[in-house]
Protein backbone atom coordinates (compact mmCIF):
# COMPACT_ATOMS: atom_id res chain seq x y z
CA UNK A 1 0.00 0.00 0.00
CA UNK A 2 1.18 3.24 -0.78
CA UNK A 3 0.41 6.68 0.68
CA UNK A 4 -0.27 8.80 -2.31
CA UNK A 5 -1.15 12.54 -2.88
CA UNK A 6 -2.98 13.57 -6.06
CA UNK A 7 -2.54 17.66 -6.67
CA UNK A 8 -5.39 18.80 -9.56
CA UNK A 9 -3.09 21.85 -10.41
CA UNK A 10 -6.32 23.21 -12.96
CA UNK A 11 -7.13 26.31 -11.67
CA UNK A 12 -10.62 26.27 -12.88
CA UNK A 13 -13.27 24.40 -10.57
CA UNK A 14 -15.34 23.85 -13.67
CA UNK A 15 -16.27 20.52 -13.47
CA UNK A 16 -15.61 20.01 -17.43
CA UNK A 17 -12.01 20.73 -17.43
CA UNK A 18 -10.44 17.14 -18.75
CA UNK A 19 -7.86 17.49 -15.87
CA UNK A 20 -10.67 17.23 -12.69
CA UNK A 21 -11.66 13.74 -14.49
CA UNK A 22 -8.19 12.67 -14.89
CA UNK A 23 -7.51 13.46 -10.97
CA UNK A 24 -10.58 11.55 -10.24
CA UNK A 25 -9.55 8.56 -12.05
CA UNK A 26 -5.83 8.04 -10.75
CA UNK A 27 -7.87 8.55 -7.62
CA UNK A 28 -10.43 5.57 -8.23
CA UNK A 29 -7.51 3.11 -9.77
CA UNK A 30 -5.80 4.37 -6.27
CA UNK A 31 -8.67 3.54 -3.49
CA UNK A 32 -9.81 0.60 -5.38
CA UNK A 33 -6.01 -1.11 -5.32
CA UNK A 34 -5.98 -0.23 -1.41
CA UNK A 35 -3.64 2.82 -2.00
CA UNK A 36 -4.02 5.74 0.46
CA UNK A 37 -5.00 8.87 -0.86
CA UNK A 38 -5.29 12.13 -0.52
CA UNK A 39 -6.67 15.30 -2.76
CA UNK A 40 -5.52 19.00 -3.15
CA UNK A 41 -7.45 21.13 -6.05
CA UNK A 42 -5.32 24.30 -6.87
CA UNK A 43 -9.24 25.88 -7.36
CA UNK A 44 -9.84 25.34 -3.80
CA UNK A 45 -6.82 26.77 -2.44
CA UNK A 46 -6.51 30.48 -1.16
CA UNK A 47 -2.99 31.84 -0.65
CA UNK A 48 -1.08 34.90 -1.95
CA UNK A 49 1.16 34.83 -4.76
CA UNK A 50 4.94 35.81 -3.27
CA UNK A 51 5.90 38.99 -4.69
CA UNK A 52 9.25 39.67 -2.18
CA UNK A 53 12.19 37.21 -1.14
CA UNK A 54 11.99 38.37 2.26
CA UNK A 55 7.58 36.68 2.01
CA UNK A 56 9.37 33.40 0.77
CA UNK A 57 12.04 33.39 3.53
CA UNK A 58 9.68 34.37 6.36
CA UNK A 59 7.95 31.39 8.45
CA UNK A 60 4.96 32.50 7.90
CA UNK A 61 3.24 30.06 5.83
CA UNK A 62 -0.47 30.78 4.77
CA UNK A 63 -2.97 28.02 6.30
CA UNK A 64 -3.50 26.29 3.09
CA UNK A 65 -0.30 25.92 2.30
CA UNK A 66 0.92 24.74 5.16
CA UNK A 67 -2.24 22.11 5.05
CA UNK A 68 -0.56 21.21 1.68
CA UNK A 69 2.88 20.62 2.87
CA UNK A 70 1.26 18.46 5.78
CA UNK A 71 -0.11 16.13 2.94
CA UNK A 72 3.26 16.32 1.14
CA UNK A 73 5.08 15.35 4.43
CA UNK A 74 2.54 12.11 4.52
CA UNK A 75 2.75 11.07 1.16
CA UNK A 76 4.98 8.66 -0.70
CA UNK A 77 3.96 9.08 -3.87
CA UNK A 78 2.74 12.83 -5.66
CA UNK A 79 1.09 13.13 -8.73
CA UNK A 80 0.36 16.25 -10.13
CA UNK A 81 -2.19 16.77 -12.93
CA UNK A 82 -2.06 20.23 -15.16
CA UNK A 83 -3.32 22.03 -18.59
CA UNK A 84 -0.38 23.19 -20.62
CA UNK A 85 -0.37 26.87 -20.44
CA UNK A 86 1.27 29.03 -22.75
CA UNK A 87 4.12 26.51 -23.10
CA UNK A 88 4.35 26.02 -18.88
CA UNK A 89 2.43 25.07 -15.98
CA UNK A 90 -0.40 27.44 -15.07
CA UNK A 91 1.03 30.79 -13.07
CA UNK A 92 -1.64 29.61 -9.68
CA UNK A 93 0.15 26.37 -10.21
CA UNK A 94 4.17 27.58 -9.60
CA UNK A 95 2.61 30.26 -7.19
CA UNK A 96 1.59 26.90 -5.06
CA UNK A 97 4.96 25.33 -5.40
CA UNK A 98 6.93 28.97 -4.72
CA UNK A 99 4.92 28.75 -1.29
CA UNK A 100 4.61 25.22 -0.25
CA UNK A 101 8.85 24.28 -1.02
CA UNK A 102 10.53 27.21 0.71
CA UNK A 103 13.56 27.23 2.95
CA UNK A 104 12.94 25.40 6.68
CA UNK A 105 10.41 23.02 5.11
CA UNK A 106 11.65 21.61 1.52
CA UNK A 107 15.37 22.32 1.88
CA UNK A 108 17.46 23.95 4.65
CA UNK A 109 17.88 27.54 5.61
CA UNK A 110 21.40 28.10 4.53
CA UNK A 111 23.95 27.61 2.13
CA UNK A 112 22.13 24.83 -0.33
CA UNK A 113 24.22 21.83 -1.96
CA UNK A 114 23.10 19.58 -4.63
CA UNK A 115 21.39 16.39 -2.66
CA UNK A 116 19.89 18.57 0.72
CA UNK A 117 16.21 18.52 -1.00
CA UNK A 118 14.17 17.19 2.20
CA UNK A 119 11.47 15.56 0.63
CA UNK A 120 13.88 12.87 -0.79
CA UNK A 121 11.71 8.98 -0.26
CA UNK A 122 8.87 10.55 -2.65
CA UNK A 123 8.18 9.75 -6.18
CA UNK A 124 6.27 11.47 -8.52
CA UNK A 125 3.36 11.28 -11.67
CA UNK A 126 3.21 14.61 -13.78
CA UNK A 127 0.56 14.33 -15.90
CA UNK A 128 0.06 17.30 -18.33
CA UNK A 129 -2.79 17.84 -20.58
CA UNK A 130 -2.29 20.22 -23.79
CA UNK A 131 -4.10 20.94 -27.57
CA UNK A 132 -1.19 20.24 -29.17
CA UNK A 133 -0.45 16.78 -29.88
CA UNK A 134 1.64 15.35 -27.35
CA UNK A 135 4.36 14.65 -29.85
CA UNK A 136 5.09 18.20 -31.15
CA UNK A 137 5.41 19.10 -27.67
CA UNK A 138 8.07 16.40 -26.97
CA UNK A 139 9.71 16.50 -30.64
CA UNK A 140 9.77 20.76 -31.14
CA UNK A 141 9.42 22.22 -27.25
CA UNK A 142 11.42 19.24 -26.21
CA UNK A 143 9.20 18.64 -23.40
CA UNK A 144 10.89 22.07 -21.95
CA UNK A 145 8.56 22.75 -19.07
CA UNK A 146 8.00 19.46 -17.41
CA UNK A 147 11.62 19.11 -17.38
CA UNK A 148 11.72 22.43 -15.32
CA UNK A 149 9.35 21.03 -13.19
CA UNK A 150 10.79 17.92 -12.36
CA UNK A 151 14.68 19.27 -12.35
CA UNK A 152 13.81 22.50 -11.25
CA UNK A 153 11.17 21.86 -8.84
CA UNK A 154 11.27 18.50 -7.51
CA UNK A 155 14.74 17.18 -8.15
CA UNK A 156 15.74 20.02 -6.18
CA UNK A 157 13.37 19.53 -3.13
CA UNK A 158 14.32 16.04 -3.54
CA UNK A 159 11.46 14.14 -5.33
CA UNK A 160 12.64 11.79 -7.56
CA UNK A 161 12.27 9.57 -9.92
CA UNK A 162 9.23 11.59 -11.73
CA UNK A 163 7.65 9.56 -14.63
CA UNK A 164 5.30 11.88 -16.52
CA UNK A 165 2.41 11.14 -18.92
CA UNK A 166 1.40 13.36 -22.12
CA UNK A 167 -2.13 14.03 -22.58
CA UNK A 168 -2.15 15.83 -26.25
CA UNK A 169 -5.32 16.83 -28.49
CA UNK A 170 -7.45 17.53 -25.10
CA UNK A 171 -9.72 20.05 -26.98
CA UNK A 172 -12.42 18.25 -28.82
CA UNK A 173 -11.62 14.86 -27.29
CA UNK A 174 -13.80 12.20 -28.88
CA UNK A 175 -15.45 9.96 -26.58
CA UNK A 176 -13.67 6.76 -26.86
CA UNK A 177 -10.49 8.84 -26.66
CA UNK A 178 -11.10 10.23 -23.14
CA UNK A 179 -12.27 6.78 -21.93
CA UNK A 180 -9.24 5.42 -22.84
CA UNK A 181 -7.24 7.97 -21.08
CA UNK A 182 -9.04 7.76 -18.15
CA UNK A 183 -8.53 4.05 -18.07
CA UNK A 184 -4.97 4.41 -18.37
CA UNK A 185 -4.72 6.67 -15.91
CA UNK A 186 -6.44 4.73 -13.54
CA UNK A 187 -4.46 2.03 -14.23
CA UNK A 188 -1.43 4.10 -13.15
CA UNK A 189 -3.43 4.31 -9.97
CA UNK A 190 -4.18 0.97 -9.00
CA UNK A 191 -0.41 0.69 -9.35
CA UNK A 192 0.58 3.96 -7.83
CA UNK A 193 2.94 4.62 -10.86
Amino acid sequence: MTRVLILDGHPDGNPARFCHALAESYAAGATGAGHEVRRVRLCDLDFPDLTRRDDWQTPSTPAAVVAVQQDITWAQHLVIIYPLWLGSMPARLKALFEQAFRPGYAFGQGERSIGDGRLKGRTARVIVTMGMPASIYRGFYLSHSLKALKRNILAFVGIGPTRATLVGNVEGIDEARLRRWLGEVSALGARAK
